[in-house]
């Protein structure tokens, strides 16, 4: 069985850091940046490379559905 390996990819702009998917975030890859982006929001990024499973929960749970997940074969 091919291991699976996923990674995301968040629209910043669009990111107001509710967190929503930080805590549903299963591995704990996810965190919210420093930096602000042009609205004044602390947004989310994969602050964790390499531990994200492609479960997409964060994507599901995203109320503005700015995270993109993709899945990739290892």
């Amino acid at each position: 069985m091919a291991k699976i390996r996923g990674t995301i990819v968040v629209d910043i702009e669009r990111c107001k850091g509710c967190e929503v998917c930080v805590v549903n975030c299963p591995t704990k890859t996810i965190a919210l940046a420093k930096e602000v982006n042009s609205k004044g929001y602390h947004y989310a990024y994969e602050a964790v490379d390499d531990t994200c499973i492609g479960c997409a929960n964060c994507a599901m749970v995203c109320p503005d559905g700015v995270i993109t997940v993709y899945k990739k074969r290892l």
